[in-house]
């Protein structure tokens, strides 16, 4: 026998010929017999293309095309690690198989143990008497065993036969065949099933099923059954193409045993880009009954919901031109609101504006327009048509601007159902003077190794529109807005078109910004503003007061980002002399890491509420943590909303247990619910879904166990 030392390089076959393939085998000896036969020891290592095997020692058999592998043998590819006493490697199939192996998938603590692994070139593991689990192998608190298992690494699909899953030690769930998506892969399939209790509706439970339709649709069928009502059927439909995408929503319920009738819910939401650059958006959301977010929506803000938009729109823009056009209509779910007093419908409504700017002397000229059908059941009807050209010469220079501007707002009404002897045909014609200006002044506030500026930019606008006599024409969509800092700089107190308050008023304000310049980052920002009248209005909306008095209240946003663990939000609104405040809102987030989170939020708005917020997530160990929120109506001396719960984390597994108290109708009526929750890291979370409750009701909280 001839013996070959020194990382002997075997000739590789010709992978051309369907009958050979290309295979590197490296050794530090080997010795070859005439047969030809060859044993290698030292040390071997086998590559072939991106795939990898390693062993002390292997025997080479021409004749059955195999390697026989022993000692620490090692097999690598870009998903798979497997390690055995002992393999056979088929290299003309392209087949390793490895007896009393242990493997691992992936980068992560994904690993098991089989009696016997087969993998093969494509990428197939198949594995007899397993067992798997994320957990660190010196913790396998829970762990997957089955008979046998295949893991199809390139398509990411994986089947399992006989198997079962073990918690602690104790099986919790059987199957005689499951199959399930490996790494990020999409699959058909059951869902960890939710379970849950309402002290409104009963047990719950809810059992989805994900289907992969195609790499671009999918769709989630999910059985729910609430004890107190009966059966529920959801339905999730989802797409995605190069111009278009969108969902399709509906849950059923034949018969409410409670209610005594079918519900039903349908939602439809889609956008659509086309090649010519139009685009369109369709959002359509339906309910069979007023009461049905109260009983099946779960929350606070799904029950307080007194308006369904369905609308269709179509848009287009270009470089001067902007386009919009809806047809749009609303489902009132509020029996409270009058027929009288539901909001029209748009049929339809289309907007057109244009900006010419760096015309004559450096002039923009610009307009907008609008033309609406407006349509009711009860009241009047009809179309409304505005134009309101504009003309602008802004002036600005590094540190200041100016712009003066005039424009002219018309406004046309064509109505229908008016009570005889009123007018079917109005219109309004009005000019609109303004002058804008402001600046922006800098300085350095160098402090230790800090290196900020502060700015301070004052701005002032100066609006004059004569008073035109408004009481004849309609009210469509016109609304008195809260005053904010945006609604300090329109020209128009109303928001709408429907009327234009006659005004001679200053605006004014100043905004200061403390900047790292390291960072660019804004450490504070505090802005302060007031309008005055320099003479009385006399435009109203029906049922309102006019304007009385010089000054509008004082309005003031502060912003605090001083510390990173800290940052602090105040907006307050407040009048002059006896006035009082109008309205207030703070919130305080104190967060020293990613898992400590302290919110305190306030809210108050005269003469309809006032609520205090808190909430948490609060690490009280390495492993515990204590979440929670407490919302608190101070009008009302009632609770609003509270709920409490512990999370628990190991190394592979989480348990969240949450106790829920709120506010589920408008009328005040209380809901409670326990949601229990155990989550398999890497593998999937079985009973109520209490991660998505926390994510809604403490701001920063994220349902990713660490």
């Amino acid at each position: 026998m001839d013996r070959l030392s020194d990382e002997t390089q075997f000739p590789a076959l010709n992978l051309e010929n369907p009958n050979t393939v290309v295979l590197e085998v490296g050794a530090l000896q080997a010795e070859v017999s005439p047969m030809p036969k060859a044993s290698m020891t030292g040390g071997i290592l086998l590559r072939r293309g991106e795939k990898l095997a390693g062993a002390d020692n292997a025997r080479y058999d021409p004749d059955n095309r195999t390697l026989l592998l022993d000692g620490s043998v090692r097999y690598e590819d870009a998903g798979t690690l497997v390690e055995s006493d002992s393999a056979e490697f088929s290299y003309g199939f392209g087949r390793i198989r490895f007896d009393g192996a242990k493997f691992s998938l992936g980068d992560g603590d994904a690993h098991g143990a089989a009696s016997a692994i087969e993998v093969n070139q494509e990428g197939r593991l198949e594995l007899d008497g397993v067992s798997y689990t994320t957990c660190p192998p010196e913790s396998n608190d829970w762990v997957i065993q089955a008979k046998d298992i295949v893991l199809d690494t390139r398509s990411g699909i994986g089947t399992a036969k006989g198997m079962k899953l073990r918690f602690q030690g104790v099986p919790i769930l059987y199957s005689p065949y499951l199959s399930f998506p490996i790494g990020d892969a999409r699959k058909s399939g059951m869902l960890a099933p939710e379970i849950g209790s309402t002290r409104r509706s009963g047990s719950e439970i809810l059992v989805p099923f994900y289907w992969n339709i195609a790499p671009n649709y999918d769709a989630t069928i999910t059985p729910r059954y609430l004890t107190d009502r009966g059966a529920q059927l959801q339905t999730q439909f989802r797409y995605l193409t190069e111009l278009m995408d969108g969902r399709a929503y509906v849950e059923h319920m034949s018969t409410d045993t409670m209610f005594n009738d079918k519900r039903t819910l349908l939602q439809l939401q889609h956008r659509s880009l086309f090649l010519n650059g139009w685009r369109n958006r369709i959002e359509l959301r339906k309910v069979t009954d007023s009461q049905y977010f109260e009983d099946l929506g779960g929350s606070l803000s799904l029950s307080s919901i007194t308006h369904l938009n369905r609308s269709v729109n179509f848009d287009f823009q270009t470089d001067r031109l902007s386009f919009f056009g809806q047809v749009q209509e609303y489902q009132t779910i509020d029996d409270a609101i009058l027929p009288s007093d539901e909001p029209y419908r748009r049929l339809p409504q289309l907007l057109l504006s244009g900006s010419w700017p760096d015309k004559w002397l450096g002039m923009r000229l610009g307009f907008d327009s609008e033309l609406v059908n407006f349509d009711k059941d009860i009241g009047i009807t009809g179309w409304r048509l505005n134009v309101a050209p504009e003309l602008e010469l802004p002036i600005s220079r590094p540190g200041w601007f100016i712009t003066p501007a005039v424009a002219f707002d018309y406004t046309r009404y064509e109505l229908k159902n008016t009570l005889p002897g009123e007018p079917t045909s109005l219109s309004r014609e009005l000019p609109i003077g303004s002058l804008d200006l402001g600046m922006v002044l800098e300085r350095s506030m160098n402090r230790s190794s800090r290196n900020w500026t502060q700015t301070l930019e004052p701005r002032l606008l100066y609006v004059h529109v004569p008073y035109r006599d408004q009481s004849e024409l309609p009210v469509f969509d016109t609304i008195t807005p809260d005053l904010n800092l945006v609604q300090l700089y329109r020209k128009n107190r109303f928001l709408g078109v429907d009327r234009i308050a006659d005004t001679d008023q200053v605006s004014f304000g100043l905004t200061s910004r403390i900047l790292d310049v390291s960072s660019g980052k804004e450490v504070i920002t505090a802005t302060i503003g007031q309008t005055r009248y320099l003479s009385a209005s006399e435009v109203s909306l029906p049922g309102e007061t006019v304007v009385i008095g010089d000054t509008s209240d004082y309005i003031a946003e502060v912003r605090f980002l001083l510390f990173e663990k800290l940052n602090f939000d105040l907006g307050h609104q407040w009048g002059e002399k006896d006035r009082g405040t109008t309205q207030s809102q703070a919130r305080l987030q104190y967060r020293p890491s990613d898992n400590k989170i302290l919110n305190l939020a306030y809210r108050f708005r005269r003469d309809s509420l006032e609520q205090g917020d808190l909430s948490w997530s609060w690490p009280v160990s390495s492993r515990w943590n204590f979440v929670g929120r407490y919302n608190y109506s101070f009008r009302d001396s009632k609770t609003l909303e509270q709920f409490y719960g512990l999370e628990y984390e190991s190394c592979c597994w989480g348990l969240r247990l949450v106790s829920r108290r709120h506010i589920s109708t408008r009328d005040g009526t209380i809901d409670s619910s326990i949601g229990l929750q155990l989550v398999l890291k890497g593998m999937t979370s079985v009973g109520n879904a209490a991660d998505k409750m926390l994510e809604r009701g403490i701001l920063g909280y994220s349902a990713n166990l660490r």
